[in-house]
């Protein structure tokens, strides 16, 4: 059978890693790279182990079978083994689905303010604190590259990076509207309030993702200021780099100095190139699917975040938990959303590959 032989072969590549692995005749950058693959591999090499003990004990369960001695015996057996098989068959499928190489990328993440006023800030500040609570449970590094602070402590807009393995291919499912219902601090009369804030998800990108010429930017300095137009210091410390071929411009005045600035605004320059590319290249595919779950559209609805009923409903998967409080806090409940976000995107191209 083809997945057999697909099977041993991924059995066969992992024995070669090994072994170059253990030679000794592979430099640094050679080791880190087979390194990387062998990790790959090791996650489905239980599954296929698995299989073959499956699929080897219904061939013998089925040569007992015409033994009158073991013939109870082995129909018993091929009645359990039969059952088990076609999930360790689905698990497989699921682990062979072509990977998003960005899966193990850091994230940048921005979060934007909509409609709503000041409770949209609010509740901007709210979905920030949510993914960097989540993210340092998750051991992940947070830096805030950019942010615009309203005086009740919420955010017109915030830019921050996510740095840990694996970041993106959990974060990625955040893209998209989230909308909240709830009674507004500034909100006299206890009347619920309906507003929104976005989130973009980007990849960050490695140097060897993006490759931008100096003469398809334009740096420019300025002094950082804080809320309200105060200056927070007395020297052109914040940067702004334009990129001409895209028409993207990002600023970024948080750090101290105007070169830690520029490599902050670099790095989400970088990442917006990335995805843009990335984009693109998904746009121009005949077989690119259109998923509900994965499309990253900005615009799209995701989320509702409704407080008098303690509840959050993603629209996408039609998943609704009574966790809401949990879920701000980025605990589990978040952990349960995200793990049936992934769920329903590898059902979706499993069936789009059936």
């Amino acid at each position: 059978m083809i997945i057999e032989q697909k099977l041993k072969d991924i059995q066969t590549r992992a024995k070669e890693i090994e072994a170059k692995m253990n030679s000794g005749e592979v430099d640094g950058a050679e080791l880190t790279k087979l390194s990387k693959e062998y990790s790959k591999l090791s996650e489905i090499l239980p599954l296929i182990s698995e299989y073959f003990q499956v699929t080897g004990g219904i061939a013998e369960a089925k040569e007992l079978e015409h033994d009158p001695e073991f013939h109870s015996i082995a129909i018993e057996q091929l009645a359990e083994l039969n059952k088990k098989l076609p999930e360790i068959e689905r698990d497989l499928q699921i682990a062979l689905l072509p990977r998003d190489d960005a899966d193990d990328n850091g994230v940048i993440m921005e979060i934007r303010a909509g409609v709503g006023g000041e409770e949209s800030a609010l509740f901007a500040g709210d979905l920030y604190n949510q993914y960097k609570s989540y993210a340092l449970r998750k051991g992940w590094k947070v830096e805030v590259i950019e942010e615009n602070a309203t005086s009740l402590h919420g955010y017109k807009e915030i830019i921050f990076k996510i740095d840990g393995a694996g970041a993106y291919g959990r974060m990625k499912f955040e893209s998209g509207i989230h909308r909240v219902q709830r009674v507004p601090e500034t909100e006299a009369s206890g009347r619920i309030h309906t507003s929104a804030a976005s989130v973009a998800v980007m990849p960050e990108a490695k140097d060897i993702d993006v490759v931008i010429e100096d003469k398809d930017i334009r740096i420019d300095v300025f002094r950082a200021s804080g809320a309200g137009g105060q200056h927070v210091n007395k020297t052109d410390s914040a940067v702004r780099i334009t990129h001409f071929p895209s028409g993207i411009v990002v600023t970024c005045q948080n750090e101290r100095s105007q070169f830690q600035n520029k490599a902050a605004a670099m790095d989400v320059l970088r990442s917006k190139l990335y995805e843009k590319q990335r984009t693109e290249q998904v746009n121009a595919s005949n077989s690119a699917r259109k998923s509900m779950v994965g499309s990253g559209d900005r615009s799209e609805k995701i989320r509702t975040y409704n407080f008098p009923e303690q509840r959050v409903t993603d629209h996408r998967i039609k998943l609704t938990l009574y966790k809401l409080d949990d879920i701000l806090a980025g605990g589990e409940g978040l952990d349960e959303m995200i793990d049936a976000l992934i769920a329903a995107d590898q059902l979706e191209r499993l069936a789009n590959m059936e």
